[in-house]
Parts: structure tokens; C-alpha cells; sequence
């Protein structure tokens, strides 16, 4: 999901967002650290992600 439809959403999406992709980062994290997925590239990406969902949610309350 790219930052342009972020913007759209309200707080609490933005909220629930973020929690699916911290839940989805500290999986991934732990299959990497048990050696169960090599796809380390993909935690950079969940990284970024989070940072653009909190960053939006920062500007939201800015806004308000």
C-alpha cells in the first residue's frame, strides 16, 4: 500500500495498520532468526512500511 491511499484512511485504520504490520515484522523477524525463511529483504520492507504508517498518523495528528 503506498503512502497516497494511507492518507485516505482514518486514525483508527491507520491504528490497526500498523499493528497487523508490527505482528507481521516480529514473525518474520523470528522465522528469520530460527532459520525457517531467508527473506531478509522483506523485513526491510515491512521497516519502511511501518515508518510510512506512523509518519502519516504523526501528520493526522498534527492536522487535528
Amino acid at each position: 500500500m503506498n503512502a497516497k491511499e494511507m492518507r485516505g484512511k482514518e486514525a483508527a485504520e491507520l491504528k490497526q495498520e500498523l499493528e497487523s504490520l508490527l505482528r507481521a515484522h516480529f514473525a518474520l523477524r523470528m522465522q528469520v532468526a530460527t532459520q525457517q525463511s531467508n527473506k531478509t529483504a522483506d523485513l526491510g520492507k515491512l521497516r519502511r512500511d511501518i515508518a510510512r504508517v506512523k509518519t502519516i498518523m504523526r501528520e493526522k495528528a498534527g492536522q487535528a
